[in-house]
């Protein structure tokens, strides 16, 4: 009788040999483009550098790329806004908000509504996390929560309560962009999430005709 030889064990896959998405080769495509920026390489260079990450496969054809360069700036930022404390937000009687316009987005976002509501509108951030948690407290009067176009919402964590939760966004999420993670309870008013109404669209085109 013959003896039956064992099966050869898989050769488990380095590390450097998996295959990289979509999202990974951005990643990299932004930071070669902040290396360019900054003067770190020219822009042949460059050219060249991005046409290599747009057909690289594996996070190994990857890491070449950007193993000559020190953390990117928009690297560093995001690091930065990672260990901001969570900011929050109390509607109390008269009502709160954050927004319209430049602001410092931390990891957490706390939003109590309170009798007189929040309001939190994102439009106008640069934010470089890969994810922002708004726990949001709809109570009396409610919340409402604007992202950009591009920007994408994952509600799941919501308790509705009697007010409900209403995602009005897209998911048509774009490379580079944060993800908002709703966590809370919409209590008796709810939560809203929305991109821009048409009124806040002109606003923001006459801002960037204007800058």
């Amino acid at each position: 009788m013959t003896a039956q030889l064992p099966e050869p064990t898989p050769r488990p896959f380095a590390s450097g040999e998996l295959r990289a998405s979509h999202d990974d080769r951005e990643a990299v495509v932004e930071q070669l483009r902040d290396a360019a920026a900054e003067g770190r390489i020219d822009l042949d260079e460059l050219d060249s550098r991005l046409e290599q990450a747009l057909t690289s496969k594996t996070y190994a054809e990857l890491a070449v790329l950007t193993a000559d360069l020190p953390q990117s700036l928009s690297s560093a930022a995001a690091a930065a806004a990672e260990n901001l404390p969570p900011l929050m937000l109390k509607g109390g009687m008269y009502g709160a908000s954050r927004g319209p316009g430049r602001w410092e987005v931390p990891g957490h976002v706390i939003a109590h509504a309170g009798v007189g509501g929040v309001s939190l509108d994102f439009t106008r951030v640069e934010c470089r996390l890969t994810e922002v948690v708004v726990e949001a407290y709809g109570e009396t009067s409610g919340v409402t929560i604007v992202i950009p176009d591009g920007w994408a919402t994952d509600t799941t964590g919501m308790d509705p309560g009697f007010g409900g939760v209403k995602d009005k966004t897209t998911s048509d999420r774009l490379p580079g962009t944060p993800l908002i993670r709703l966590t809370g309870s919409g209590g008796m008013a709810g939560v809203v999430i929305r991109h821009p109404n048409k009124r806040e669209r002109r606003k923001l085109d006459g801002n960037s005709t204007r800058g």
